[in-house]
């Protein structure tokens, strides 16, 4: 899985009435080591979703550089980049099933209805919605159907997974429980996963990076050592 890196990134939006420019992103510089399951954390409007969109492809930088293992990505197609994205929106496909929500990203790859099948069984019971499989998104709850999207991003195995305060309108107990099946999977497939939030102490039990930012630049990273149950800064 790639180191992420990026250099002296820098994005821009223009304030409509004075026409001047605002910096969402101030000369980033950071680095995700690889395997890592990292969490970006701030205030709202700091950047946080600016620099995980401009990372994974959503936003061009105006400067700077974004490396996967020393390779520069920036001009690398979105959907050739082996990553997923999820948001606090939802997403799905009102008129598919569960199943066939979940199971979209490989029918895209062609692969095998028995590979396929396989392969959202895993991970729906892994994020226990396995007997939901064979309904509609609209009757489900929003936490069942937040997990449906996480399934969808897992199920590529994507080499990296950003995630983008997805659980953030959840209720406590859901938001943990589905944060321990995260932690799972990244233990098994060593993938990365780039989480968003404001609520450092409910990540803190799963995560081995922090980054921390405001008003657009990174202001500390941190490497969480848990044999020693400290912070290593």
């Amino acid at each position: 899985m790639p180191k992420i890196e990026t250099i002296k990134l820098n994005k821009y939006y223009e304030e409509k009435k004075s026409k001047s420019l605002i910096a969402a992103l101030y000369d980033v510089s950071l680095t995700i080591p690889d395997k890592s399951f990292a969490a970006i954390i701030g205030e709202s409007g700091c950047g946080k979703t600016t620099l995980i969109k401009t990372i994974n492809g959503l936003y061009k930088p105006d400067d700077g550089k974004i490396l996967f293992d020393n390779k520069n990505i920036i001009n690398i197609p979105v959907q050739e980049r082996n990553i997923s994205y999820v948001s606090q929106e939802y997403a799905l496909y009102p008129n598919m099933t569960i199943f066939e929500n979940i199971a979209y990203p490989l029918k895209l790859q062609k692969l095998t209805i028995d590979e396929i099948t396989q392969r959202v069984n895993e991970v729906s019971k892994l994020l226990e919605i396995d007997i939901l499989l064979s309904r509609k998104p609209k009757v489900l709850s929003g936490g069942q159907q937040q997990r449906v999207a996480i399934a969808r991003a897992l199920i590529k195995k994507p080499e990296i997974i950003f995630l983008d305060e997805p659980l953030a309108n959840l209720d406590p107990v859901i938001r943990s429980s589905i944060l321990k099946k995260l932690s799972l999977w990244h233990k098994r497939w060593n993938n990365n996963i780039v989480y968003v939030t404001h609520k450092l102490d409910e990540v803190m039990p799963y995560v081995d990076y922090i980054i921390e930012m405001n008003n657009g630049s990174v202001i500390h990273e941190k490497k969480v050592i848990r044999n020693k149950g400290e912070i290593n800064e």
